[in-house]
């Protein structure tokens, strides 16, 4: 009878103690970001020039960047430090998140997972970077040669600043490619030979997929999509080593 009475409870109890411990989590997460970003406040200025010098070592000379919102001196810099504390802060979110799930992964599983995430967010900082050190230069350098000489190019903060955190992530999205194309691999989902014979339409959507996630113009469409397309076939390659790996381990484990 008190087994009876018990047995609803105990899953309440557990929802209870998940639920307690996810907002533990997101709240550790969450504080994370605001110390960063106190830190990072005083130097607010100065990051929004690093990351407006792409632009603005192009401009010609005596043009300067331009506000046309009484608020963007101070909301542009505000909301460019806060997205870099999230971008900080997010090896450890990401430690926060691993800890809530690894109690109830199996061991396989963990030691699949753990560098799978240091992969991923490896793989989005380099998308970053590359977008920043790579593909900027030749896109400013092209939007502010080819227009009319009579035209002074005068942006605005805040419009430059959208422009360049969508190109953020949709690069350091795109570098996840790999991560992506190997799961699918592992999971069973899909094979190395099914995924090499749909090239043709793999390139044809990355393309597609610079086309939605880039501003629409061919240079930075291609600057995204070519990238996307090798690093897919870099998937494909440690999909091939995965699976050479585990036949390995199969023809041992029969020796055995």
């Amino acid at each position: 009878m008190s087994k009876t009475g018990d047995s609803p409870e105990q899953p309440q109890a557990t929802l209870i103690e998940h639920l307690i411990e996810l907002r533990s989590r997101l709240l550790r997460s969450v504080v994370a970001i605001l110390v960063i970003f106190l830190g990072l406040y005083p130097f607010a200025n100065d990051i929004y020039t690093f990351v407006a010098q792409p632009l603005m070592a192009l401009l010609p000379e005596g043009a300067q960047m331009i506000a046309t919102e009484v608020a963007s001196p101070f909301l542009a810099p505000f909301k460019l430090t806060l997205v870099v504390a999230v971008f900080i802060a997010i090896p450890y979110v990401l430690h926060q998140a691993w800890a809530f799930v690894a109690p109830g992964l199996y061991d396989n599983e963990k030691a699949l997972a753990v560098p799978i995430l240091a992969s991923s967010v490896m793989l989005f900082y380099a998308g970053a970077a590359f977008a920043y050190y790579v593909v900027f230069p030749l896109l400013f350098q092209f939007f502010t040669q080819t227009g009319p000489e009579d035209v002074a190019v005068m942006t605005d903060i805040n419009a430059y600043l959208n422009f360049v955190l969508k190109l953020f992530f949709a690069f350091g999205v795109a570098f996840e490619i790999p991560i992506a194309t190997f799961l699918l691999i592992a999971s069973g989902v899909t094979t190395v030979e099914s995924l090499s014979k749909k090239r043709p339409y793999i390139l044809l959507g990355c393309f597609v997929v610079g086309m939605l996630l880039t501003p629409p113009d061919i240079i930075s469409q291609s600057l995204l999509a070519v990238p996307m397309y090798l690093l897919y076939e870099v998937g494909l390659l440690f999909g091939r080593l995965a699976r050479r790996k585990k036949q390995r381990r199969e023809v041992e484990e029969e020796d055995a």
